[in-house]
């Protein structure tokens, strides 16, 4: 951490009330104290939830999927090169 960061938190800390210290403490001890839901709510909210998505057609898929098979090709390509070149220069230096 940075001394610039450091007068960032001391101010910030100092800005702070004992009030709002006390407020911060009493939401982070309700946040553990929730009690947790059973499996079957739980399912429910993940189903609800994964409804709630929205999923990419078939062609935005197709799509992304040879733009991605397309760049991993270039990329091995321009680096297979560069070893190559790299191997050449080496076994030329010695």
């Amino acid at each position: 951490m940075n001394r610039q960061m450091k007068r960032m938190q001391d101010s910030t800390e100092r800005r702070d009330t004992k009030s709002q210290k006390s407020a911060r403490q009493k939401a982070v001890q309700q946040a553990s104290e929730r009690k947790r839901v059973g499996t079957r709510q739980f399912v429910r909210e993940v189903i609800a939830e994964m409804r709630k998505v929205l999923w990419p057609t078939r062609k935005e898929v197709v799509n992304s999927t040879v733009i991605v098979i397309v760049t991993v090709a270039v990329l091995t390509g321009y680096v297979f090169g560069l070893d190559q070149l790299f191997t050449q220069f080496v076994f030329n230096l010695f």
